[in-house]
């Protein structure tokens, strides 16, 4: 059983905290050297320069009632963080699909966090030079799990902004999904030590970046807004342009100030990992009145009504 269970809402998941052991694997099943195992024997040496050196890229995508959501847009996204890390996979674009396909399907999850990833690898003589890595695929699915919980969705994210800077793009390309997070984790502590939810960083610049794992969006006189500099390009973030280009509202990507997020009218973040979710407190203060705005609440609608929509979605091949 996950920690965090979906159950079915108007507008999309929400989620139930339920007690579990937390040094227990998640239920699911994850595809490794050419077999399916059970996530719990899904290992790699502690010599890969994925765990030595962070050096591997990665993409997540989740089903949601028996379904995957724009599962092409993060296989063009991970495909591209291959080519850019100078990685290969003996696999196409066909043979990864085939492969999340049968990791949900084997799980029997209807609702999962599917990941596909690739590591450096490791070089049978322990050399620095990456050349002689092995790169290594993988991939798992996992009950799916979300950035906010149940309360949270319903009352808003306590979000606050941290002084830590995200690393500038000139020196790790941001479309490129990595695991270097140490500067969101440290952004995380600050949020917790001052009683927050989740945080938000900064860009190189002092402009608001993004958060642990997602983007941010504000609404000012009806019109949105999302940071444009040193940001992973979210698949969420784009279906909220994409969503608002068909509900006919204005949406930017700009550089965003602290002193325009705390005034906005109202914030949401988005991320795979829960799709829309409204932010309704910066550092202690209120956003608007402290209630989900009806603009947030009209694309959380929107966003979970297109995962019934086949141009979005393709559905999980089960057996």
């Amino acid at each position: 059983m996950s920690q965090n269970a979906a159950v079915t809402t108007p507008t999309g998941p929400v989620l139930s905290d339920r007690h579990v052991d937390p040094h227990a694997y998640p239920q699911g099943l994850a595809f490794l050297d050419g077999q399916y195992l059970p996530m719990s024997q899904a290992k790699i040496s502690v010599l890969d320069w994925g765990f030595l050196h962070s050096d591997a890229t990665y993409d997540t995508v989740h089903v949601w009632d028996g379904s995957f959501f724009r599962l092409d847009l993060h296989l063009d996204r991970f495909f591209g963080g291959l080519e850019k890390l100078r990685m290969t996979i003996p696999f196409d674009r066909y043979g990864v699909t085939e492969i999340l396909h049968n990791c949900v399907a084997l799980s029997g999850h209807r609702a999962a966090y599917v990941e596909m990833l690739c590591t450096r690898g490791a070089s049978p003589t322990f050399s620095r030079d990456p050349r002689q890595a092995v790169n290594r695929f993988m991939a798992f699915a996992v009950p799916f799990g979300s950035v906010a919980n149940a309360e949270q969705l319903r009352r808003g994210l306590h979000v606050a902004i941290s002084d830590k800077v995200r690393i500038p793009p000139a020196s790790i390309d941001p479309a490129i999904k990595n695991y270097h997070w140490l500067d969101l984790v440290r952004g995380l502590y600050d949020a917790y030590d001052r009683g927050a939810e989740t945080a938000l960083i900064l860009d190189f610049n002092g402009n608001v970046a993004e958060g642990p794992g997602f983007n941010v969006f504000l609404v000012k006189d009806g019109k949105l807004s999302t940071p444009a500099v040193g940001v992973l390009p979210g698949i969420t973030r784009r279906t909220v342009f994409d969503l608002c280009a068909e509900a006919g509202l204005s949406a930017a990507a700009v550089d965003v100030g602290v002193a325009a997020l705390k005034a906005a009218d109202e914030v949401f973040i988005t991320s795979t990992a829960g799709g829309i979710m409204p932010v309704t407190a910066i550092d202690d203060a209120p956003v608007a009145d402290r209630n989900v705005g009806p603009i947030t609440s009209r694309l959380m609608g929107l966003y979970w009504k297109k995962h019934q929509d086949p141009a979005w979605s393709s559905p999980v091949r089960y057996p």
